[in-house]
């Protein structure tokens, strides 16, 4: 007769402890490394960092250039910089372009500004769809555009991290950044949305 702890299967949680208690005991990881680690992911790393960068550069011209021109630069100015952060290029949408990333391997995406990404994004079935049907995938999700707008498909790699710009709306004059960063979401900077009021 087998004994019942022969089949037990250890949880996630209990794999993770016991990798991190061997790890520990080699001293292959620093004292404190994981637990620094995951404030940084459950605290740091949110989209509202990427909705800071958007409201920023919607109000200050300058900020927006050197947004364009090197955006891994232009985030560290507001603090958000390091791991999978390290070469963040943005792509500005206009009324005719709306520029939409995504990771066609896995879930590559820029954690500072953007958080870990979301089912979703890490769904094969949305990575490979978007690619050969945009505009279908697009208008599932609730953004129907005009055939006049063009959808550029972005794939971000692990070399290559994408913001999308997203547009301002109109009615959003005289907004203070902390107003625009609150209608910023984490869809409209991958580029499957458009900002709302």
């Amino acid at each position: 007769m087998n004994n019942a702890n022969e089949n037990h299967v250890p949880s996630a949680s209990q794999r993770a402890d016991a990798l991190k208690q061997a790890l520990g005991e080699r001293k292959l990881i620093p004292e404190g490394f994981l637990d620094e680690f995951n404030v940084m992911v459950t605290e740091d790393w949110r989209p509202e960092n990427g909705a800071n960068v958007v409201a920023k550069a919607w109000l200050d011209l300058e900020f927006k250039a050197r947004l364009l021109k090197d955006g891994t630069a232009a985030c560290a100015e507001l603090g958000y910089s390091g791991v999978q952060g390290e070469y963040i290029h943005v792509l500005e949408n206009n009324p005719r372009l709306q520029n939409v990333v995504v990771c066609t391997q896995c879930s590559c995406t820029a954690w500072p500004i953007l958080g870990f990404p979301k089912e979703w994004y890490k769904s094969p079935e949305y990575r490979a769809r978007l690619v050969r049907e945009s505009r279908q995938v697009l208008t599932e999700l609730g953004l129907a555009l005009p055939e006049e707008v063009e959808i550029r498909v972005t794939d971000t790699t692990a070399e290559t991290r994408f913001l999308v710009l997203p547009e301002r709306p109109e009615g959003t004059e005289g907004w203070s950044q902390e107003k625009l960063a609150a209608i910023v979401t984490y869809e409209t900077m991958v580029g499957i949305a458009r900002v709302k009021l």
